[in-house]
Order: C-alpha cells, then sequence, then structure tokens
C-alpha cells in the first residue's frame, strides 16, 4: 500500500459499516482463545520449532504492568500501583520464566527482535531494567549486530531525558513515546498530562544517545478532541521529525474496562469527527513525508518499518504492525501471549496467579488458540489486506493448493456490497483495497472472518 492516499470521510459509508469488529491484530481474535489450551501444548509447539529445518528466531516481548498514575482511556493489562514489594514479587516471577522458557529453546535461535511493553516498562528503575536484561542475555541468545530491533515503550512522564542514556546501553535502539495527544485540555481529561517541553527533551536524548526509531503512539477519539485540535497536535509532534507514528483509534468499551467510566461520553466526539481526524492525519502526515503503512502506522521511507513493507516482510500483531513476519514471538510476564508456530499461548492474567505458576514447576500458560489449516488461510488472507491491501489470489492458492475462489465463495459474495461501495476491486487474479476502502479495512478483513464471535460489543467500532 505504498504511494499517496487521498480519502474524505463519507458519512452514509460510516453510518454502513461503523460497526463493532476485530481490531486483526492476531486472527482468531484474542476472544476465540480457549482455556482448554495449557503448558502441555506449548511445550510441543516449541519442540516443533525447534525441530524445524531452519528454526525461525525469536521476538520476545517482556510486559511490564505498572503504572503509576491511571490513564482513563487504558485497555491495557496493567495495574496502578507505588508498592515496591509488589514489583520485586513480579520480577522474581519474571525471572524465574525467563530461565524456564529460556531452557526449552535452542541457543542457536536468535534473539532477533525484543520488545518491553505494558503497563509502563519505564516504571522499572535503572537497577531492575539491568537486571532484567541480564537475565534475558542469560537464558536467551540476544545480538548486538545493527539489525537486531529492540524497543521499549516510554511514556514521556515516567523518565528522565538522561535514563535513557542507560536505557541505550542495555542494547534498545528503538524508543516509542506514548503522546497520545499534546492538547492540555484532552490530556487533563485523560489523566494523562505532559509537557511539550518534556518530550522535546525526550526526544533530542534519544537522538542523542544513538537510538535509531524515534516513534509517537497518538490516539484519535477522546474527550474533547476535535479535527481541529488534532490537526494542531499533528502539526505539533511532526516538528520533532518522529521515524514513525502509530495513530489509533480509541477503543471506548466501559463495560469492559471499568476505568473508561471516568469519562464523558458527551465529550467523546462522534464517528464522522473521529473519521475526520483520521483522513486528515493522513493528509498532513503525508505532506509532511511519511507514508501510509497498513491500517494506523505512517513512516519515514527510511524507517525500518517501510522497509519490511517494502520487502514484504511486515505483519500485524498485538502491538499492531511490526517488520519480522516469519520469527517466532515468545511472551513474558503476566497476560503476555505468545505465537509459536501456527498456535497462540497467553499467560495468566492475574498476577497473583501467575505468581504461583512461577513458585511452582509450571508455566503461566492460561488459554490459547491452535489454529487449523482453515484458520491459517483465512489469516494468510487477512494479513495480507490488513498489511498491504492486495491479495494475490494466484499466490494463495499455490500456498495453500487450493482455488482461492472456490474456497472463499461465500466470502466473496460478501465482499460484493463493499465492491459496489468502491471500498475494494476484486479482479480475476487479485483483491485491491481502494483509498478510499483504507479507512474500512477492518470491514473488509471481516468477510473472511470465520471466527468473529457474536457479542459486538466486545470489540471496538471499526470506524
Amino acid at each position: 500500500m505504498a504511494g499517496p492516499v487521498s480519502v474524505t470521510p463519507n458519512i452514509p459509508l460510516i453510518e454502513k459499516y461503523g460497526v463493532n469488529g476485530p481490531r486483526y491484530t492476531s486472527y482468531p481474535s484474542a476472544l476465540n482463545f480457549s482455556e482448554a489450551v495449557a503448558d502441555d501444548a506449548f511445550d510441543r509447539a516449541v519442540r516443533a520449532s525447534n525441530d524445524e529445518l531452519i528454526p525461525a528466531p525469536l521476538s520476545l516481548y517482556v510486559h511490564i504492568p505498572f503504572c503509576r498514575t491511571l490513564c482513563y482511556y487504558c485497555g491495557c493489562h496493567k495495574k496502578v500501583t507505588r508498592n515496591p514489594g509488589v514489583v520485586s514479587g513480579y520480577l522474581t516471577a519474571l525471572n524465574r520464566e525467563i530461565e524456564r522458557k529460556g531452557a526449552m529453546f535452542d541457543r542457536d535461535r536468535e534473539v532477533k527482535q525484543l520488545h518491553f511493553g505494558g503497563g509502563t516498562p519505564t516504571f522499572l528503575n535503572a537497577v531492575q531494567r539491568a537486571g532484567l536484561m541480564s537475565s534475558l542475555a542469560r537464558d536467551f541468545t540476544l545480538i548486538d549486530h545493527a539489525d537486531r530491533d529492540y524497543g521499549i515503550e516510554i511514556d514521556p512522564r515516567s523518565v528522565h531525558p538522561h535514563e535513557l542514556g542507560q536505557i541505550a546501553s542495555l542494547g534498545f535502539n528503538r524508543v516509542s513515546f506514548g503522546v497520545q495527544d499534546t492538547n492540555p485540555a484532552v490530556q487533563e481529561a485523560v489523566n494523562r498530562v505532559h509537557s511539550l517541553e518534556e518530550l522535546e527533551l525526550l526526544v533530542l536524548n534519544a537522538r542523542r544517545f544513538g537510538f535509531k526509531t524515534v516513534s509517537f503512539d497518538l490516539i484519535y477519539g477522546l474527550p474533547r478532541q476535535t479535527p481541529a485540535s488534532f490537526m494542531a497536535t499533528l502539526k505539533t509532534v511532526t516538528a520533532l521529525n518522529p521515524d514513525s507514528l502509530s495513530v489509533f483509534s480509541y477503543a471506548h468499551l466501559p463495560a469492559l474496562f471499568p476505568a473508561q467510566r471516568l469519562l464523558s461520553d458527551r465529550e467523546l466526539p462522534d464517528a464522522a469527527s473521529r473519521l475526520a481526524m483520521f483522513a486528515e492525519t493522513i493528509a498532513e502526515l503525508q505532506s509532511a513525508g511519511y507514508e501510509y503503512i497498513g491500517m494506523d502506522h505512517f513512516a519515514l521511507p527510511s524507517s525500518h518499518l517501510a522497509r519490511a513493507r517494502d520487502r514484504h516482510d511486515m505483519h500485524r500483531c498485538f502491538q499492531g504492525y511490526a517488520s519480522g513476519r516469519h520469527l517466532d514471538t515468545l511472551g513474558l510476564g503476566v497476560s503476555a501471549i505468545s505465537r509459536i508456530g501456527d498456535g497462540y499461548y497467553q499467560n495468566q492474567k492475574d498476577l497473583r496467579a501467575y505468581a504461583a505458576a512461577m513458585d511452582g514447576n509450571r508455566l503461566a500458560i492460561h488459554r490459547g488458540y491452535e489454529l487449523s489449516d482453515g484458520d491459517c488461510r483465512v489469516a494468510a488472507v487477512i494479513d495480507e489486506l490488513m498489511c498491504y491491501g492486495s491479495l494475490d489470489k494466484d499466490a494463495w492458492s499455490r500456498t495453500f493448493q487450493a482455488d482461492f475462489d472456490r474456497y472463499f465463495a461465500h466470502e466473496l459474495l460478501a465482499l460484493t456490497t463493499l465492491a459496489d461501495d468502491e471500498l475494494v476491486n476484486v479482479h480475476e487474479d487479485r483483491i485491491d483495497v481502494t483509498a478510499q476502502g483504507r479507512l474500512f479495512l477492518r470491514s473488509i478483513a471481516a468477510c473472511f472472518d470465520r471466527q468473529v464471535r457474536p457479542e459486538g460489543s466486545s470489540y471496538s467500532s471499526t470506524v
């Protein structure tokens, strides 16, 4: 999906397709995970991956669930605390998991990617960060050459700019700042107040200490946002010249995330305003030199994500879009999700249950999903459409030894309506998403989804 994109909000299409649906950070959605998948299934998956003729390198995701304050919009798995005992107990359990799972993987499987997510990873102090990295280096094969992709998420309020030097010295070379919005009124509404000066100094020091990639996370659809105010935020952040930006749509699900009940529904922008914000985001960021990557990511042409897209090495995952589509992902920490081969395996979501598993001679696998051959066929279609906005039917047919049109006859019929609305073009040998259709990628992908659950309220709005 390289190249400039021009879109305008279309109210009838918003009303037609603005339903609830999966974000397709996995297929099937995590809502389909089952507790029937346990430790022994994970063990079998790892053994099978080790036995591959050329085992895939590893991508490690380390979950640090702690935050000092509650951001009202947040749907992440986190624990708000200032109790150092809770943190030290968690790190003890996490180190046990690192040792236990590290012993399962062959040591010649290099860790090409490492990502610290949260919560707030920089909730940990310098000694705790260094200790955690030492544990990972002890039990996995970390690399130090230039093509490593070792990133950390940072809340601008949580770290002093000079601490970035210590973080870089641990091997991290990519940093993502959770900006969300620079407008003080919006920051106040969601209880995440930080100054532009703080952000500017962090970016300056990230460059100074040699981080290869500086990224920003933004969210549109938050309380008190307007298209005009969000445009001002975009101009402010692009002046800092980040290498990439993730611009996420706020998922308002107060039934699932109690903190969101603290937000005023009256202050939330409507669907038309949200789509206007995103349409303006596309135009503004493209005019600033960024390419539209996937559904909600933007990157400079020289960035690692744009290069990954160009070599067809980008995929959709729980962090959004990432490079390394052929890596095995190992999740470490409470609620973390692994993708080994064709299976998803999620750790316990409860801190006590997670720690109890680590105290015993067990893994912390709580639930998961092992993809059938049919699931793999659908997942390949959805990932191609979500990442590249195009699908080569013949290539799919060769990969899965099946006729695409025959296998997806029902799905192609469902796609007819979207084709009539000029969101997709269905050709004899391929499917292409149109410029307008890129705003409705989730609706397009849903046409192929054979596992979508009926509980629509458990999903966020697709627009």
